[in-house]
């Protein structure tokens, strides 16, 4: 169950950091701010996460192999041949972010639904669904923030809301498929929404 967890987080810091310093190389910042926001946005919602379940210091501290997969991972984004084939038409560039936000976001909704049930104290559904979605969004937020944009949550397609599913069906499986089943369910409905809500473009109502 360890390595599958270490193996998903992994695959979403990859796809975190790309998509946060794509948004850097959009706002047309340096290598240090492309790789604060590749940073950002991967441990970002993991820093929360650990605080909210007084994981202290979180994880992050513990094993930089995150940070560092984050930083590694920005950079060779920034690389001009990579950032010129990323930013040769929008279609690409839009294609690529929604592919690494969606798979980013379905890796960590699952993985902070595992870290909640980890915890040496019983955890209810309201808790683990809560620190899934906090995980899934929570450094996009963030990264947002810091680029000067209103937050991708509340204004693209259907975002929190694949979180949300996603968690619910993560924690309501968690004990009755098996905690890699449950994982894999939950973070395949997070990037399948994600996918539709973009082809379809499904949105919530708006003011």
């Amino acid at each position: 169950m360890e390595t599958l967890v270490f193996i998903l987080e992994i695959i979403g810091t990859i796809a975190f950091a790309a998509s946060g310093a794509m948004v850097g190389i959009n706002k047309k910042m340096d290598i240090f701010g492309v790789c604060i926001l590749g940073l950002t946005v991967s441990i970002g919602g993991g820093v929360i996460r650990d605080l909210i379940l007084g994981n202290t210091p979180p994880n992050t501290f513990k094993n930089p192999v995150y940070a560092v997969v984050a930083i590694v991972v920005s950079i060779i984004v920034f690389i001009p041949q990579v950032r010129s084939l990323l930013k040769r038409t929008q279609k690409i560039y839009d294609m690529t972010m929604l592919i690494m936000d969606s798979v980013g976001l379905g890796v960590f909704t699952v993985v902070g639904v595992q870290v909640a049930y980890s915890v040496p104290y019983d955890t209810g559904y309201f808790l683990a669904i809560f620190v899934g979605v906090l995980t899934g969004v929570g450094g996009g937020i963030l990264r947002d923030l810091f680029a000067d944009d209103v937050p991708y949550i509340f204004v693209k397609h259907i975002y929190a809301c694949a979180s949300l599913a996603g968690a619910v069906l993560c924690a309501l499986l968690w004990n009755v498929i098996g905690q890699a089943a449950a994982m894999i369910v939950g973070s395949v409905t997070v990037m399948a929404l994600r996918f539709l809500a973009a082809h379809f473009r499904w949105s919530l109502p708006k003011a």
